[in-house]
């Protein structure tokens, strides 16, 4: 996260956040005291932006693009964290830019961090990401989105501790640059949400326990494979960590989305990226938006044109984007 002010602080502030990948768990079974343990990696678009200031009480507007529905959560996540903190005063909140809802890319957990860091900041609260994110209730599951909040990159949690008293928010294990070259293409299904809320909750709770055979399988492929991969730089080697992970979490969670990715269009594209060989694809969290790396941004160019004159569907859209490799920005006027 990086903090910009002048010789004070004042009553307005801006906060700058991206979405995130959420490239794969590799533990869902929990025999061992901790559970979803997952990696991930921030993005440079899309991204909130919020402007914050002092005020005596809660008022949200958003820019004509930003959906009423990000408003209400902005404001319900605001009124939260001012309850729970028993601050006197309130917030001015303005949404100008926004993460899609229910995408697969973390836009709940930033509406939360941000809006948590506005206030901590504004009231001199002092409060970290993990804080925030332990007050609004975001990261039960997965670290990556508060990890990409604080510090952008590359990133691998190490689960909720399954023990009655720990800190429900998973500790970041690792944290890598993403090389500069390598291009993201992201593709939207608008047409299909992804699981959220309750019915998140409850696709968890029907399904049966995962094989603690496989769970060492897959952190072998992270240890082993992914975490090596990305330090030497090695696409091929990375993207087939991630596609171990894509393939059997995603068959896990078959019966919950249908199929191994949430998005009929998603997955066909996701299909024909395989057919010709894209060494790193798959679904970010519960999808329905897909992702694929590439090593450099002519190769992805030239893969999205592809994509778009084969995939012509109006519900598909495309994305190409970088990682961001240093978290949120936060700027004070004065």
């Amino acid at each position: 996260m990086t903090v910009r002010m002048g010789m004070q602080l004042t009553a307005r502030m801006k906060v700058q956040c991206s979405g995130r990948l959420h490239m794969g768990f590799f533990d869902l079974h929990g025999g061992i005291g901790r559970k979803f343990g997952s990696i991930g990696l921030s993005l440079d678009e899309p991204s909130l932006a919020i402007e914050a200031g002092a005020a005596e009480r809660l008022n949200v507007t958003g820019a004509p693009a930003v959906p009423g529905t990000v408003l209400a959560k902005a404001s319900a996540v605001a009124q939260q964290l001012l309850n729970r903190l028993d601050l006197a005063g309130s917030v001015d909140l303005h949404v100008s830019q926004h993460i899609p809802e229910h995408a697969g890319l973390g836009s709940g957990t930033q509406i939360a961090l941000a809006v948590g860091a506005a206030i901590s900041h504004l009231y001199q609260l002092d409060l970290n990401a993990r804080q925030i994110a332990a007050l609004a209730g975001r990261g039960r599951r997965s670290g990556i989105g508060i990890a990409a909040f604080d510090h952008g990159g590359l990133l691998i949690d190490g689960g909720r501790s399954l023990a009655p008293d720990a800190n429900p928010v998973p500790p970041l294990l690792a944290r890598y640059l993403f090389p500069e070259d390598w291009t993201i293409l992201l593709v939207f299904d608008a047409t299909q949400p992804g699981i959220h809320g309750e019915q998140e909750k409850l696709g968890f709770n029907q399904l049966p326990v995962f094989p603690e055979n496989l769970a060492a399988h897959l952190c072998r492929h992270v240890l082993m494979q992914a975490m090596p991969a990305i330090v030497e730089r090695d696409l091929a080697a990375f993207g087939h960590a991630i596609q171990v992970l894509q393939q059997h979490v995603g068959d896990y969670f078959a019966p919950v989305q249908g199929g191994r990715y949430a998005s009929p269009l998603v997955a066909g594209v996701l299909h024909y990226l395989q057919q010709a060989g894209v060494a790193c694809f798959g679904q970010s969290s519960w999808g329905p938006t897909g992702f694929a790396v590439f090593e450099n941004s002519a190769t992805a160019e030239v893969f999205a044109q592809q994509l778009q004159a084969k995939f012509t569907d109006q519900a598909l859209s495309w994305k190409l984007c970088k990682a961001n490799n240093r978290g949120a920005d936060l700027t004070f006027q004065v």
